[in-house]
């Protein structure tokens, strides 16, 4: 049953269903919607700590391309807390940009990642990015 349900969100273009990825070891990022509003783009982001360890605060430099491939705007997106195996929702509101310019997302790196027993290095190698939007998201 679980392989027909994934064949048939794979089928409808669907992401694969969260379970159905190992997240051990992990962040994963995904932008989940763009919405403009009076001329501020909300970017939504789902985010899952897939290490044992809770990561106190995580900061991504993070670069925001427009539809023809040129850099806008260079920003920092500030995740907050992030509790182990436990997904989490953050808005970030860009100014003076349409969510319709916007073409690509990049996590350039992590500018912080920390926490008490967290390998620093996981916000980076680990980070897995995804979008559900047509705005591609990279890292």
């Amino acid at each position: 049953m679980k392989r027909l349900i994934t064949t048939i969100a794979l089928c409808l273009g669907a992401p694969a269903l969260a379970q159905d990825t190992d997240l051990s070891g992990k962040i994963a990022v995904e932008l989940n919607s763009a919405e403009t509003r009076e001329g501020n783009c909300m970017l939504t982001f789902t985010i899952t700590n897939g290490t044992k360890a809770e990561a106190s605060q995580v900061i991504y430099e993070t670069v925001l391309f427009n539809t023809d491939g040129q850099v806008d705007r260079l920003t920092l997106f500030d995740f907050g807390a992030l509790p182990p195996a436990r997904p989490r929702v953050r808005q970030f509101v860009v100014p003076q940009l349409a969510c319709e310019t916007l073409g690509r997302v990049l996590f350039n790196g992590a500018n912080t990642c920390t926490g008490e027993g967290l390998d620093a290095a996981v916000c980076d190698k680990g980070l897995l990015p995804s979008s559900r939007l047509e705005i591609e998201v990279l890292g």
